[in-house]
């Protein structure tokens, strides 16, 4: 969704940091226990039946299609960032004459809280002087915490979170995005991303939570949980928009919204069920895909906005469309000669609000349609219904304006120190050559390289603008890489030699003469800040400046740590044996300089796992539950395995039993194993659990994903784990596209160990 952005926090003193550990110290973190949970706390509903359709049935039909219109905020304003302001003749127009459902985005950059509440406050008092007095849903782009207002607790981006396999940790980052959403009188959140990351070109692929759909639905149901909470009418708590239902992040080229070619059969098994699993928990809106899918674009798709989502999943909340797609069924897609006939197409389908977002076309074709026979009536109750509906949910009737006692809450030390720890628990170390790290103190380090002085790499897009790429609306007191390595080891002891740009060479050869003086080598590579279709790339390889600048201070002999700070895995394989020590940052926010260093210096112990498989060639992009056949040769091999990371610790597994052996095919199946820590230091582990179904009807997957933990072990302690697998989750989609599990043998695999049961059909 294309969108403007956000200025920089005001605050320039660095508040004490209150350590924050997600509650992995003293228990174990399964996924499941936590899933099931997290759906079950979805389930509570206020029924607003009789008052939808009381006001339904005083409704004009201009009154009805405004509902469905969503315009950006430019519509009803004027000026640009932080001199904004409400222009109450376009406001009059839209709201009372148009009667415009929603309004949604920032004017180029971030709004202060204080903005945002004289904001929210003129549009709603507008609302007040309309016949219904019906209030106005406003949207945003919370993506890693509140991106458009100054001041807000920013986090690790979605793939960072993923690398935690902390789910309760997600749903705590997202508890606080939905406050600090909230604080500002906005109760709707274009978030979390959904979209599986199988594609590493795409330009969203930091926003999901990577390749593997059981860990990135126990993350998304995490995130719906923490954004939704109980009760989306409670002011801490914001309604979710699941993003982009579905496929749109397996584009065959790589390119932002741009076609994808999938089966029926790998739709259903790869890309549905974190759509499903947040549908389950509750989740309120979803936004489609603005690619297509084999030529049908998403928002022209009856079969998949009707059949599947309403029909087969029971979604019961508002579609929205993304920005200007219905208009894109024209002027890109072509399926549709003229506006008013892409619009006829997309509301039959079931888009239920469009954004247009810039003018009042939408409302103006529509209530043409209707008039026409075109459009039933009936069509436009149904979705204005589902709009009335969560008005009413979020308790917007009652209380629309902004709650300014909230203002205290934004950006406050304890959040941020959720955000610390989020990035430290996601960075992930993947080569210790030598047990380089943590670095010995009192060591002479040269730091260079173009991620290593940014904040905007650090954060990636979605941070203060929508391509994230003004640095000076960044944060004053927020340390980068370099800055916190200082702080850390003292400047005496830290020289800082740029290297180069992320494309484009300045004085390697000045950091490889450096490099002489020096104890260790910090070389920070990656990349900026993107979103969307400006992200696009034709090459996942790392430019050629910054492998350059790797190898040139590699050759001089001292030892060398490669930072990777990067939204996608760039392909290294030209620079990764070169280095003693790898970590991977992802994109760890404004916390992440700090969290670099104290993973650098042994302050805190690695325990992040890639939810992605980090290909060593950009030609080789494998996933690692790929069918036992596609990995021909050694040179297909990953530069480093999905679910892979190091620690400062070690870990040994025993004792893998599964009961019973054989059962049938509707029993479940236990799988128990000792996990202890062998090494010096306390340390977290991710205990994951594979399965194999050794033959299927269909080319099985050499393994799938099923299960995994989180626990904190202390030196020497021990812990006995035990999972149950259900049928589910031995079931895949089959020939006739759905679920079935079929009789035979199957292999559970936890870190090496492999133990096997045989299912047999039912009596």
């Amino acid at each position: 969704m294309e969108r403007a952005a956000p200025a920089q926090p005001n605050s320039r003193t660095r508040p004490a940091v209150v350590d924050y550990r997600a509650p992995v110290a003293e228990e174990v973190l399964d996924s499941q226990i936590f899933f099931e949970a997290a759906l079950k706390a979805g389930n509570q509903v206020v029924d607003f039946t009789s008052q939808v359709e009381a006001l339904l049935a005083q409704m004009t039909l201009e009154e009805k299609v405004g509902q469905m219109t969503q315009l950006e905020i430019g519509m009803v304003s004027n000026g640009k960032g932080a001199k904004t302001r409400i222009d109450p003749a376009k406001l009059e127009k839209a709201v009372v004459k148009y009667g415009i459902g929603s309004i949604i985005n920032v004017t180029d950059e971030a709004f202060t809280i204080d903005q945002w509440h004289e904001i929210i406050r003129q549009i709603q008092e507008s609302a007040r002087r309309t016949r219904l007095k019906i209030p106005v849903l406003y949207g945003i782009d919370s993506i890693h915490g509140v991106n458009y207002t100054v001041g807000s607790t920013l986090f690790p981006q979605e793939i960072g979170m993923a690398a935690t396999w902390n789910p309760e940790l997600m749903k705590r980052a997202a508890e606080i995005t939905a406050l600090e959403t909230r604080a500002c009188g906005i109760p709707w959140n274009f978030s979390p991303v959904l979209d599986l990351g199988r594609q590493q070109l795409w330009p969203r692929f930091y926003e999901t939570f990577g390749e593997d759909p059981y860990l990135a639905r126990v993350m998304g149901v995490g995130a719906v949980r923490g954004y939704e909470g109980t009760g989306i009418a409670a002011n801490d708590h914001v309604a979710t928009c699941l993003k982009h239902y579905i496929g749109y992040s397996f584009p065959l080229t790589g390119k932002d919204r741009s076609p994808a070619w999938i089966s029926e059969n790998y739709l259903r098994e790869y890309f549905m069920p974190t759509f499903q699993a947040a549908i389950e928990a509750g989740a309120r809106t979803i936004m489609v895909n603005s690619g297509d899918i084999n030529g049908v674009p998403g928002h022209a798709s009856y079969y998949l906005l009707t059949d599947v989502l309403r029909n087969e999943l029971g979604f019961r909340g508002i579609v929205v469309s993304d920005w200007e797609d219905i208009k894109k069924l024209v002027t890109q897609h072509r399926i549709a000669a003229t506006e008013k006939e892409a619009t006829r197409i997309a509301v039959m389908a079931g888009i239920d609000m469009s954004m247009v977002p810039s003018d009042y076309s939408f409302s103006d074709n529509l209530v043409a349609l209707v008039k026409e026979g075109a459009v039933p009536q009936a069509r436009v109750d149904e979705a204005v219904a589902r709009i009335l509906r969560l008005k009413f949910e979020l308790g917007l009737f009652a209380s629309p304006m902004p709650d300014i006692t909230l203002k205290s809450k934004l950006g406050s030390a304890d959040s941020r120190a959720v955000s610390l720890q989020a990035a430290r628990e996601s960075i992930t170390l993947l080569k210790n050559s030598g047990n380089l790290l943590p670095l010995a103190k009192g060591a002479k380090v040269l730091v260079t390289g173009p991620t290593a002085d940014s904040l905007v790499s650090l954060n990636n897009g979605w941070s203060y603008t929508w391509q994230g790429t003004k640095s000076e609306l960044y944060p004053k007191d927020r340390l980068t890489i370099r800055g916190a390595i200082e702080a850390r080891a003292g400047k005496q002891n830290v020289r800082y030699v740029p290297g180069s740009t992320l494309d484009k060479e300045i004085n390697i050869a000045e950091a490889a003469e450096a490099a002489h003086n020096a104890d260790v080598v910090i070389v920070c590579l990656g990349e900026g800040a993107y979103a969307e279709t400006p992200g696009n790339i034709e090459d996942l390889t790392l430019g050629d400046a910054q492998l350059k600048l790797a190898a040139a201070v590699a050759v001089m002999g001292k030892p060398v740590v490669l930072v990777l700070v990067e939204g996608r895995p760039r392909i290294i394989s030209r620079i990764a044996d070169g280095a003693q020590a790898i970590l991977m940052a992802y994109n760890p926010s404004n916390e992440g300089g700090q969290a670099i260093t104290d993973v650098l210096f042994g302050d805190y112990n690695p325990g992040g796992k890639l939810p992605f498989t980090y290909a060593r060639y950009a030609n080789a992009q494998i996933p690692y539950d790929h069918k036992p056949y596609e990995l021909q040769d050694i040179a297909s091999a990953p530069q480093f395995e999905f679910g892979y990371g190091l620690s400062y610790t070690t870990f040994a597994y025993s004792n893998l039993r599964v009961e019973p052996k054989t059962a049938s095919i509707d029993a479940e199946i236990t799988v128990s194993v000792t996990v202890k820590n062998t090494g010096s230091r306390t340390g977290n582990e991710s205990v994951q659990l594979y399965v194999s179904d050794l033959v299927a009807s269909i080319t099985p997957p050499g393994k799938r994903l099923k299960r995994f933990a989180k626990i904190h072990l202390e030196p020497g302690q021990s812990k006995n784990l035990r999972f149950t697998l259900r049928p589910n989750d031995l079931s895949f989609v089959g020939p006739k596209n759905k679920p079935i599990v079929e009789p035979g043998e199957f292999e559970v695999a936890i870190a090496g160990l492999t133990a096997r049961f045989t299912l047999s059909q039912a009596p």
